[in-house]
């Protein structure tokens, strides 16, 4: 039977089209926020180069130097790494010698930076990609400081970490730290604050946590932003404990952070924990994730759709979590009275990736337990990169 089509009334049409448009744009809303939430939780191992190296002197003419194309990142001031052909080599670099910034096309910008060494691979021009990690390898080719590779035991499977033992004359054997490092990045992140601990007689434990290259993967293979990787955190203090620490301090970078504080939270092993320092932290997930939708340019609704589909367990399936993701929980300003261990707050006010304020808003609710360093320059987690001798004098102090 063939099809039969009535001409409707103008208004119907109208109606329709309304109808049509408002559908449209609802699904269009929906995929965008379920592309942002999945991106937020989906470990990114692979990252892209974002650094392009012009040249390489190395003559021995003068001090060695590399030529970079000029960036924000590149024109920071401090010390720096960079990954060459896809983290096969690892090259250092140090402060800025000179600049070009007069061309017209931004690719013929160029800053040239110390070159302090070249730790594996080969230094050539093209792509890179930068790093606040400063150090690669091991505790022991970084920074010659003794380790051992060890396991620690969780719910996921066996966690590989390292263990660095403190000085020979350490006073206090049973201080440990525990420290956690960032969102998709690597154990080497953590590796500057390696000396320091080591200088100040504690043992250190560095592990890997779920969905990390080379660790077990959750059953979900996702983020949960704090609210499951708790759980290695945990096994790392029970681990300590284990091994002869009677006390712990925590140390966490970026999402390491948000861990940490849920660590304290839920475990019943925060008992063994003395301080707490945290390293540009995400004290609230809300504020971080309408910050990068800002940057993305993705609007507002969207971005509060896909913090919708990441806590409802109707919708869970939809950003690939196997759990329910509250946001309001990762709230540590609106929380805040739910704190009872010490905490040192170093973060930056240009901080591009997490903004300052939730640590600045934090310390305003608990001066009683909190220390706040706040800093002006750096980017994310690079104040130690900028000045060394700053942030370990004030990690010190406060660990004193």
């Amino acid at each position: 039977m063939a099809e039969v089509r009535l001409k409707p009334r103008l208004s119907t049409v109208l109606a329709a089209g309304g109808v049509g448009s408002a559908v449209t744009a609802a699904l269009a809303s929906l995929g965008v926020a379920t592309y942002f939430a999945r991106r937020v939780v989906t470990p990114e191992h692979e990252r892209k180069d974002d650094t392009w190296i012009v040249s390489v002197d190395r003559d021995g003419a003068g001090p060695d130097t590399i030529t970079l194309v000029a960036a924000p990142h590149t024109l920071s001031p401090g010390r720096y790494g960079l990954w060459l052909d896809h983290a096969a080599g690892h090259a250092r670099v140090g402060e800025v010698v000179s600049s070009d910034l007069t061309a017209r096309k931004p690719l013929d910008r160029t800053v040239v930076r110390e070159l302090i060494d070249l730790d594996e691979g080969r230094l050539v021009p093209g792509p890179a990609r930068w790093n606040s990690y400063y150090y690669c390898g091991d505790p022991g080719t970084a920074v010659g400081l003794p380790f051992e590779d060890v396991h620690v035991p969780s719910d996921v499977g066996d966690l590989p970490a390292w263990l660095v033992p403190p000085r020979a004359d350490a006073e206090r054997p049973g201080q440990w730290a525990v420290l956690v490092h960032g969102r998709s990045a690597r154990r080497e992140e953590v590796i500057r604050a390696l000396p320091l601990l080591h200088d100040l007689g504690f043992t250190s434990l560095v592990p890997k946590y779920r969905n990390d290259q080379g660790a077990p993967p959750s059953a979900d293979g996702r983020y949960n932003l704090g609210l499951s990787e708790w759980r290695d955190v945990e096994a790392a203090i029970s681990y300590a404990v284990s091994q002869g620490a009677e006390q712990v301090t925590l140390f966490g970078w970026s999402m390491g952070g948000a861990i940490v504080l849920q660590t304290l939270d839920r475990s019943d092993y925060s008992r063994f924990v003395d301080r707490v320092v945290l390293d540009c932290p995400v004290i609230d997930w809300g504020v971080v994730l309408t910050h990068h939708a800002d940057l993305n340019r993705i609007p507002r609704a969207a971005s509060m759709l896909g913090k919708l589909l990441m806590g409802r367990r109707a919708t869970r399936h939809l950003v690939g979590v196997a759990e329910p993701i509250d946001i309001a929980v990762t709230n540590w300003v609106a929380r805040a009275e739910e704190l009872e261990h010490p905490m040192l707050l170093i973060h930056s006010r240009t901080d591009d990736s997490v903004p300052y304020g939730p640590s600045e808003a934090l310390a305003q609710r608990r001066p009683d337990l909190i220390t706040l360093d706040l800093w002006d320059g750096p980017l994310h987690c690079r104040e130690w990169n900028t000045d060394r001798e700053r942030w370990e004098r004030t990690v010190r102090d406060f660990l004193s």
